[in-house]
């Protein structure tokens, strides 16, 4: 099975400074993994460097069979096509309802048979279990509802990984739960989500292979209960 995500040796900057030094990192289709860390401690670099924003400077990094060493300009729009992106602030276009949202996402990726942009939008819709709120506007929608919309928008292009950057920051607990199930969910379909958070109560419950971005370094973490018991705080 060759994975989705394979760093080696790999460096991360933030401009001219080393952010993250000799990462190694795998996912395989299916997994769910937690990327945790307090803040400024990479994660964030990390995942800008996995969808082309920032450049692999050193070592070894594939994601979706693309190279990100070498990887060309003109190729990054397609990378970019084969990662889901859900962010803590949604990013909607306030001035369109949902379907308008995730149809000019599809057009803006090539679509163009209106018959085709339809069904692909109520497609993600169900998967998300928002069917019935595709005339909505973001302000008539929930937090939880407009994160929904954001994950369905990650789907729209059939993506090979979803890379989520603190999706719950923004949510009260009970929604944050539903929302992480979804997420489970998606990751069990074979498409593996890379999940930065600082939800701590979240990792708990779910508990998933996690990496901690701390010192420079990028390192799995054991998920026991002593763990637990000892880093209450680590992640605030």
């Amino acid at each position: 099975m060759e994975p989705v995500i394979d760093l080696r040796h790999a460096s991360v900057y933030q401009q001219f400074n080393l952010v993250l030094d000799n990462v190694t990192l795998t996912i395989n289709p299916g997994e769910l993994v937690y990327l945790i860390g307090k803040v400024g401690t990479g994660k964030t670099s990390l995942l800008k460097t996995l969808y082309a924003e920032l450049p692999l400077r050193d070592g070894f990094g594939k994601i979706a069979g693309f190279d990100l060493k070498g990887i060309k300009p003109r190729d990054i729009p397609r990378l970019r096509r084969k990662i889901g992106m859900v962010f803590q602030d949604f990013q909607l276009l306030e001035d369109r309802n949902v379907y308008q949202n995730l149809a000019f996402v599809l057009r803006a990726t090539g679509w163009k048979d209106k018959g085709d942009i339809k069904r692909r939008v109520h497609d993600v819709l169900d998967t998300v279990d928002l069917h019935y709120k595709e005339d909505k506007y973001p302000h008539q929608l929930s937090g939880g509802e407009q994160q929904r919309v954001v994950i369905a928008r990650a789907l729209l292009n059939d993506p090979e990984i979803i890379l989520a950057d603190e999706p719950t920051g923004n949510l009260d607990p009970d929604t944050g739960e539903e929302l992480m199930r979804l997420l489970i969910t998606i990751s069990q379909t074979g498409r593996p989500v890379l999940m930065a958070t600082h939800a701590y109560n979240m990792i708990k419950k779910f508990p998933f292979r996690t990496v901690r971005c701390e010192n420079g370094r990028l390192d799995p973490v054991e998920l026991t209960q002593d763990y637990f018991d000892f880093e209450k705080v680590m992640l605030t």
